[in-house]
């Protein structure tokens, strides 16, 4: 036998029931994507931008370097200059671009990001060295004292 007030409180229970489930759901989509699909697209786009611009990073400096070496420069002259717009993070942490002669290397905190892009620079550039940290970057070219340039990354001082 049914009472009266089994039946009243039936459809309270289940809308109750029901709320309990969406709340449930939500919860675990949530959890499911913030574990582990959206870090890992925010890592994927983040690698992306790290990509683009050491690509950005190296076509400045190989456009940095004069078509003719200045022979009339004295060592350590500057013979060009130029300055180079950077993200000012990546992945909202700050990374390093370094040279090392013959490339330049992003380094980034994060272990998937982060690359290395061949420089293809004249004969007569002797030396790439120096880091930019900075989103304004400054690239300089030096006669070296024994012929040839020398090409160096520097911080854009204001």
């Amino acid at each position: 036998m049914i009472r009266e007030t089994s039946r009243a409180a039936a459809p309270a229970v289940g809308k109750a029931l029901e709320a309990g489930i969406v709340v449930l759901f939500v919860a675990l989509l949530t959890t499911t994507l913030y574990g582990g699909v959206v870090p890992n697209a925010r890592t994927a786009a983040a690698d992306e931008v790290g990509e683009r611009t050491l690509q950005h990073a190296a076509t400045n400096v190989e456009a940095a370097v004069p078509a003719q070496a200045g022979t009339r420069a004295g060592a350590g002259e500057v013979v060009a200059e130029r300055r180079v717009s950077l993200p000012a993070t990546i992945r909202d942490r700050g990374y390093r671009v370094t040279a090392n002669d013959t490339s330049l290397a992003l380094v980034h905190e994060h272990a998937d990001v982060g690359s290395t892009t061949p420089l293809v620079l004249p004969d007569r550039v002797r030396a790439v060295r120096g880091n930019w940290t900075d989103s304004e970057g400054l690239v300089r070219v030096r006669a070296h004292p024994d012929g040839g340039l020398v090409v160096e990354l520097a911080e854009a001082t204001a």
